[in-house]
């Protein structure tokens, strides 16, 4: 006996198998924006602050040994220092 084939019913399984599969990577998506925000968040509330425009000698020197101090308690490690001296030093 011949079996009758269903295209519909295959039709709505493969429709509804893609759907699924869509819906998991946009999860997956969103679950990565959100955790990107978060990370961004924290990354700047840990930003040391930024020194002004124009800053005197003085300024650039304090906020150095600042960062010295940072260094030397280990809240910074010796490449994140010299990030931060850098930019302490290119906006002087």
């Amino acid at each position: 006996m011949l079996r009758r084939r269903r295209p519909l019913m295959r039709a709505a399984m493969v429709g509804g198998g893609a759907y699924m599969a869509g819906k998991h990577v946009q999860k997956g998506r969103e679950q990565e924006a959100e955790q990107n925000a978060r990370l961004d968040d924290v990354e700047s509330q840990q930003a040391p602050p930024a020194p002004a425009a124009g800053a005197s000698p003085d300024d650039l020197y304090e906020q150095l040994a600042k960062l010295g101090e940072l260094r030397k308690q280990g809240v910074l490690t010796d490449a994140e220092f010299e990030v931060q001296k850098q930019k302490l030093l290119q906006s002087a």
